[in-house]
């Protein structure tokens, strides 16, 4: 055992030491060679002519070489070595220095040496002083010879390393083919478990089954079933595809492989279907075992839809590769892929057939239950009071993800914190909603009075209209506050359905233009604040024409690719039906127009005192619009809530935003 430990205490080898000792090498060269500049070896007759002429500072005589060094004096070495420069000096540049101040000879003997030493200093042509060292300068010859040649060659594997670090890890250059993967296993202690993971009930059942197969086999086997080799979690950003495989990371008691797909793809040619091989391999070695590979898109788009390239071909080759070894000729049993998309559509085919991914997991954006499951998973470590509920907040973010939930909680808490609150209340959620969707609010923005008067005609139009549709959206609040980049906005809280009837499109459609409409009756103008609105409005007309079949003239016809790979430069039908299109849709945006123009003609009265009430009280909420209107005569199944909810806020209101539920409506965008 004391062997052992000691071993483990033995320093491993590391390449900076050799860095080290290269440095200290040349230090000491340095130290050694003095002035640094090398001698220029005469024969011993010109030594002695040299020495006995005078000019010569001091003599060093090295005994073991029978060799002697003369310094000489700068103005002796001007003369002797004329012509012989090493470095410019002057205001021109002129080469003017020595090549050196030192000149060398072969002594016949140190003892004869000094005879001659005693006779120069007779005739006082040496006055200097006389050195003896045992051996020689080589050293100095050393560095002058091989010194840049190690200086380029640390260098050069200094640099060699770094590249190496950089995309190969820590093994260097040579392992820059070696797979990134992270290796979770029960050491490693994953604190994400199926708890943590709110809504999914469906997703979390099939992931769980894969789990359950990898701990209790036999029960699977036993029926002749084999758990599928592949799964693929498909769904929009911030839905919890990747919360999702850390959760079966935790509950797995087998080892897990994590790594994403831009990982495999490198600047060197054959790198990624180098990592590929290498993942699989170690993935083997573990069996059983779950490769994780996140953005899978990266790596896994279709092939042959462009022209290849040299980047192009090097993808296309880690794809094979990953195909190969998902199912090919090779074995890989017990090594379980799952992977994370949200773009499944411009994945390869290859890839997505049976044998590879053999499921496809929807992760979809979280229905109301979810988004309550949601809120009391991340209102775990968040201080609330009593006022905070749970199915009003879940109600109030139809469309959020799980991301989205997140950020709403943690913006709550902190404009609880910038409160100086002890706890986050309901108010603070709302204006964190209110944050996230339309932007911080910007009351000193200067706005005049006739734009003032504008967006509040505008915004009432849209109000008053909305509130008359069958199946407009439940009105919340309109401001004419500008937040973000809007100078205006409406708030509603749209019904959440599966499928849209026509009716309820049209409506959508009619209650966009009522800004516009209302512009032009009420003010006799239009301007640049309907941007939005026309632009939602458009959109949602094309789409009834060109992708739901609902126009009168082409019905039944839809151009919707849901392939993904669209039609490229051409369009799947002729210039003629293109052209009835365009009138088709402009004969339903013209329709909804009229519409909404009759709805505020015989409704004048009460949009003038909601335009009067909002440039007064710049924030109005269902409650005014409901004073002046009298009830909807079309009420939907979370409106009694959301009302109930907002009398209850506006009692504890100051005045700020209480309801701010999405879509955002920014029709005043300018």
């Amino acid at each position: 055992m004391a062997n052992n430990n000691n071993q483990r205490k033995t320093p491993k080898f590391n390449i900076f030491w050799m860095y080290g000792l290269i440095g200290l090498f040349l230090l000491s060269m340095l130290w050694v060679t003095q002035d640094g500049s090398p001698a220029q070896e005469v024969s011993w007759t010109r030594f002695e002519n040299i020495v006995g002429g005078g000019g010569v500072k001091s003599i060093t005589v090295y005994r073991g070489k029978n060799k002697a060094e003369a310094l000489l004096t700068d103005s002796l070495a001007q003369v002797l070595f004329k012509g012989q420069t090493a470095k410019p000096s002057g205001a021109f540049g002129q080469m003017s220095a020595p090549a050196t101040n030192k000149i060398a000879a072969q002594i016949p003997s140190s003892d004869k040496f000094d005879d001659y030493v005693n006779a120069w200093r007779e005739k006082g042509a040496f006055t200097g002083e006389v050195n003896y060292v045992e051996g020689g300068n080589d050293l100095s010859m050393i560095l002058y010879t091989f010194g840049p040649i190690v200086l380029l060659v640390a260098l050069w594997f200094f640099l060699l390393r770094r590249m190496g670090g950089g995309a190969g890890g820590g093994g260097g250059i040579f392992s820059v083919g070696k797979s990134k993967a992270r290796l979770f296993d029960k050491d490693n202690d994953s604190k994400v478990t199926f708890q943590d993971v709110a809504g999914l009930a469906e997703a979390k059942v099939e992931i769980a089954e894969i789990v359950d197969f990898l701990k209790n086999p036999k029960h699977y086997t036993e029926l002749g079933g084999k758990i599928p080799k592949g799964a693929l979690l498909v769904g929009p950003p911030g839905t919890g595809k990747t919360l999702l495989a850390k959760a079966v990371a935790g509950e797995a008691d087998v080892p897990f492989f994590s790594m994403s797909g831009s990982d495999f793809v490198e600047m060197f040619v054959g790198v990624g279907a180098s990592r590929v091989r290498d993942l699989f391999r170690q993935a083997k070695e573990k069996a059983p075992c779950i490769v994780f590979i996140d953005e899978i898109d990266a790596v896994g788009r279709a092939r042959g839809n462009k022209a290849s390239m040299g980047g192009n071909d090097e993808r296309e080759s880690t794809l094979n590769q990953l195909l190969t070894e998902m199912d090919g000729f090779g074995s890989n049993s017990g090594v379980i892929i799952l992977a994370a998309t949200n773009r499944a559509d411009i994945l390869d085919k290859a890839l997505l057939r049976a044998g590879r991914f053999d499921r496809q997991i929807y992760v979809e954006l979280p229905e109301l239950s979810d988004r309550k499951e949601i809120f009391q998973v991340h209102l775990r470590n968040v201080k609330t009071d009593g006022s905070v509920d749970l199915d009003l907040l879940s109600r109030q973010t139809p469309g959020f993800s799980g991301a989205d939930i997140a950020n709403v909680c943690n913006e709550a808490a902190l404009i609880a914190a910038r409160r100086k609150k002890q706890a986050v209340q309901r108010q603070d959620f709302m204006d964190a909603i209110d944050r996230i969707v339309g932007g911080l609010e910007k009351r000193s923005k200067v706005i005049t009075d006739e734009e003032r008067h504008s967006i509040a005609v505008h915004e009432a139009g849209h109000a008053t209209v909305s509130w008359h549709l069958r199946y407009g959206d439940p009105l919340i609040k309109v401001t004419i506050v500008p937040r973000g980049k809007a100078l205006g906005a409406a708030w509603y809280l749209p019904e959440e359905r599966q499928i849209e009837p026509k009716q309820a499109l049209l409506d959508k459609i009619c209650s966009l233009m009522a800004g516009r409409v209302a512009e032009d009756m009420f003010l006799g103008f239009i301007d640049t604040g309907a941007l939005n609105d026309l632009e939602r409005a458009t959109k949602i007309a094309y789409a009834m024409v060109t992708y739901y079949g609902m126009s009168d003239k082409l019905p039944n016809i839809s151009y919707y690719d849901t392939s993904g790979e669209a039609y490229g430069f051409t369009k799947p039908y002729s210039e003629n039906r293109a052209r009835e299109i365009d009138e088709e849709v402009q004969a339903i945006i013209d329709s909804q127009y009229q519409r909404a123009s009759e709805i505020l003609d015989h409704y004048k009265g009460g949009h003038h005192a909601l335009a009067d009430l909002l440039q007064q009280r710049e924030v109005i909420y269902t409650e005014d619009v409901e004073r002046i209107f009298g009830p909807r005569q079309w009420k939907s199944r979370t409106e009694e809530i959301i009302k109930d909810a907002e009398q209850d806020a506006s009692a504890e209101s100051d005045g700020n935003a209480t309801m701010t539920p999405p879509p955002f409506d920014q029709s005043d965008n300018q």
